[in-house]
């Protein structure tokens, strides 16, 4: 049998899982996961090497209608993936009424032509007689298979590889053995930077929040990292949450993060953490692009 290999869409409304279920899928944590809608603002390459096939996951914003600088650029990188990639992996929210951005979300991939498999995330929280209930909606907005998964518990995984390593062509090794993603280091630090101050401000605070990373500097006497960074909101107010009462804030958002970059890096981490205000940067287009 020929070594198959691609590139996937990993496409959905915003929150339905789909960073969660990437990270699942490569075995590791490559992109952040929030509750709150825009975590994803730039594609996520995840990949998954088996034996057979390798599987280039692009964990893609959710689509959405774009308003600013920040969300057109989000939206563009969904559109265009769509014309690049070999298969597309669409999640549905099982705890949630299927609406138009879910049929929209069908008939784009439908019209792309690339071959999709469906899943129906977040089964876990759906009992068995509503289970089958939203798995026959599921089938009805897809027309075709769907498959019950919980990326959060690891189920119906393997039946997600399966199909997606059925649709791959044949194909070269893109990434060697080992490489999880092409996300460089200091994006992937900025993001679990963000993480944090998503999962530790207020519902005002996160669409506003943005993260960089200005060095990261290995240590030669001794296994540490250390690295400075930055999160920028758009209104001192917006910066007073952040920081909290005597910093109380920002600290917990450094100590989260200094303990996720120390989980995928493997050493101690230093982490030089500020907060800056940068009004409207959402709407400003060289910030944007260096930010994406």
């Amino acid at each position: 049998m020929s070594f198959r290999s691609g590139f996937v869409a990993v496409l959905g409304r915003p929150n339905v899982g789909k960073s969660t279920l990437v990270n699942a899928l490569v075995g590791r944590k490559v992109s952040i996961v929030s509750d709150h809608p825009q975590t994803t603002r730039r594609r996520i390459t995840g990949v998954v090497t088996r034996e057979d096939c390798q599987l280039v996951l692009l964990d893609l914003p959710g689509f959405q209608r774009p308003f600013d600088s920040l969300t057109r650029r989000m939206q563009a990188a969904v559109d265009d993936a769509l014309g690049e990639v070999d298969a597309a992996l669409v999640l549905l929210n099982a705890v949630e009424a299927f609406g138009r951005g879910d049929r929209y979300i069908a008939a784009t991939v439908a019209a792309a032509g690339v071959p999709a498999v469906v899943a129906l995330n977040k089964v876990d929280l759906v009992d068995g007689p509503r289970l089958s209930a939203r798995l026959e909606e599921a089938r009805d907005l897809s027309g075709g298979e769907v498959l019950a998964v919980s990326a959060l518990r690891g189920d119906g995984l393997s039946a997600v590889l399966a199909r997606l390593t059925a649709a791959m062509p044949p194909g070269p090794v893109y990434f060697p053995e080992g490489r999880q993603t092409d996300q460089p280091l200091e994006l992937l630090v900025a993001e679990l930077v963000r993480e944090q101050a998503l999962r530790l401000t207020r519902d005002e605070v996160p669409h506003a929040v943005a993260a960089e990373v200005g060095s990261i500097t290995e240590r030669s006497d001794r296994p540490l990292v250390e690295s400075e960074a930055v999160l920028t909101v758009e209104t001192e107010s917006q910066k007073a949450i952040v920081v909290g009462k005597g910093g109380r804030v920002v600290k917990a958002i450094g100590s989260g993060a200094r303990r996720e970059i120390e989980a995928v890096l493997g050493v101690q981490v230093y982490l030089d953490l500020r907060v800056k205000v940068r009004r409207r940067w959402r709407r400003d287009e060289r910030y944007v692009e260096r930010l994406l």
